[in-house]
């Protein structure tokens, strides 16, 4: 039975699409696999048996190039109108949660509540550090476009 619609982590954004937020050091279970995963790593992941777009971002950091973690975010949300899509760090609350909030405002939440409405409706401690809540803010007008 694919029971992804309730699965763990699954957020619903403003705009009807949902996304699966994650850790890769959690247990999967029998959550199916997604259609698209965007992994925000230090190192590749290397999933032989998925889609996946791998961003370069290391622990409590920012990505290595903004370029390409919002092409991965870009792509993730127009696939997930349609698609499963799943957006996982190690932890599944720091990264993971900064880049639920640049989908959040692609989907229309005001960027300076994107944040807070993260932590209501996925983790509440998700977007761990201040340059994560700030590159938040710097990347807003482009993760509009």
């Amino acid at each position: 039975m694919d029971h992804w619609e309730t699965a763990d982590g699954v957020v619903e954004l403003p705009d009807g699409r949902r996304v699966r937020g994650t850790g890769l050091r959690r247990p999967r279970g029998d959550v199916p696999l997604p259609d698209l995963a965007v992994y925000l790593q230090g190192r590749d992941p290397e999933f032989a048996d998925r889609e996946y777009r791998w961003v370069r971002w290391r622990d409590f950091r920012l990505p290595d190039s903004t370029e390409e973690a919002l092409a991965a975010l870009r792509e993730a949300h127009v696939r997930a109108e349609s698609e499963r899509v799943e957006i996982a760090c190690g932890g599944g609350v720091g990264r993971t949660g900064t880049a639920l909030s640049v989908l959040a405002i692609m989907s229309g939440v005001a960027p300076d509540d994107a944040v807070a409405w993260v932590r209501a409706h996925y983790h509440r401690r998700a977007v761990e550090t201040r340059a994560q809540r700030r590159w938040i803010a710097e990347v807003a007008a482009s993760a509009r476009a």
